[in-house]
C-alpha cells in the first residue's frame, strides 16, 4: 500500500519555493540582459524604489582664474513590482502513486518554463521603450532580412548603441532574436558561432556573436502585426526585479488529491534608453 503521506512530503512549500527561485535565477533568456541592481529593495507586490539617475558632467576650458559651477538636476524613476502572476494545478493521488520520476522536479520545471515565458514577452516588449535614434527600420517600412542582408543591418544596430555611447569599455551589448531569423544568421558568412569564440566570455545561452554583440535566441520574440521587434542593448539599459512571493500546496477537499499554487511578483524599468536599440523587422 503506499504511504502518500510520504509521497505529500514532496511538496514542501519551502522546499519548492526555494528550488524554484533557485531554478529561475539562471538560463531565462531575457535574465541575461538585464541588471537586477535594486532587486534586494523590494519586499512584495506594490512596492517600488526610486531609481535617481545622475546627471552629465560638462568639461570646461580653464581660460582665467574664474571658475563657474553648473547646477546637477539628476532624474529619477519608479521600479514598480506591477505584475502579478499565478499557477495553479491539481496532483491526483494515483498519479503521484504510479510516478517513477520525480514528479516534484517535473512540476518545478514545467512552472520555470511558464514563468520564463511571461518574463521573456514582458521584458522584449520593453522595444517601445527604443529613441526613433536608436531605431533600424521602421513601422511604415520594416527591414526585410536574408542572409545576404542580415550582416549590414546588424552592424547598424549596434553603432546605434555605439552613437549613443551605450557600448564602452568592460562592457559589451547582446540582441535578442527568433529561431525564424536565426535560420537566416547562421547561414550569414560573417556571423560568428560560439563554437568558434574561445577567448572571449559570451553570455549563457549565447549561439555566438553578429556585430560584436552577443546573440541569444527566444522563442518569446513573436511576430506583432507582421512584424519582429529585434531588441538589442547593454545590461545597464534595463533593471528588473522579482519574488516568489508565495508556494502552497494544501488537500482538495473534493477528490483525493493535492492542490498546488504559487504567486510570482516582478517589475522592470528601462533606467537608460539609450542604452538600447531595436531593429523593425518584416514578418512575410
Amino acid at each position: 500500500m503506499t504511504d502518500f503521506s510520504t509521497t505529500y512530503s514532496a511538496f514542501i512549500p519551502e522546499l519548492w519555493s526555494l528550488k524554484l527561485n533557485t531554478m529561475l535565477e539562471k538560463n531565462c533568456v531575457m535574465m541575461q540582459c538585464v541588471n537586477r541592481n535594486w532587486e534586494g529593495e523590494i519586499k512584495q507586490q506594490g512596492d517600488k524604489v526610486k531609481i535617481i539617475t545622475p546627471a552629465e558632467v560638462s568639461v570646461s576650458t580653464l581660460t582665467s582664474d574664474s571658475i563657474t559651477y553648473s547646477s546637477l538636476t539628476p532624474t529619477s524613476k519608479d521600479l514598480e513590482i506591477d505584475q502579478k502572476k499565478f499557477f495553479a494545478f491539481k496532483i491526483d493521488d494515483v498519479a503521484k502513486a504510479q510516478s517513477n520520476g520525480d514528479i516534484m522536479e517535473a512540476h518545478l520545471n514545467n512552472a520555470k518554463r511558464a514563468i520564463e515565458e511571461v518574463q521573456d514577452t514582458y521584458l522584449l516588449g520593453l522595444h517601445t521603450d527604443v529613441t526613433s535614434a536608436n531605431t533600424v527600420g521602421t513601422e511604415a517600412v520594416p527591414i526585410e532580412l536574408d542572409k545576404s542582408t542580415i550582416y549590414s543591418n546588424f552592424v547598424k544596430l549596434a553603432m546605434a548603441l555605439k552613437n549613443s555611447n551605450a557600448v564602452y569599455a568592460g562592457v559589451h551589448p547582446w540582441v535578442v532574436i527568433n529561431p525564424t531569423i536565426e535560420a537566416y544568421l547562421l547561414q550569414s558568412p560573417e556571423f560568428i558561432s560560439a563554437y568558434n569564440i574561445a577567448d572571449k566570455t559570451l553570455r549563457e545561452g549565447s549561439i555566438g556573436q553578429i556585430a560584436g554583440m552577443d546573440v541569444l535566441v527566444s522563442t518569446n520574440l513573436t511576430e506583432v502585426d507582421d512584424k519582429y521587434y529585434v531588441l538589442a542593448g547593454t545590461n545597464d539599459a534595463i533593471t528588473f526585479a522579482s519574488q516568489l512571493a508565495k508556494i502552497e500546496s494544501l488537500r482538495d477537499k473534493d477528490s483525493f488529491s493535492d492542490l498546488v499554487r504559487g504567486l510570482y511578483l516582478y517589475g522592470a524599468k528601462t533606467v537608460q534608453p539609450a542604452a538600447l536599440a531595436k531593429m523593425i523587422v518584416s514578418a512575410s
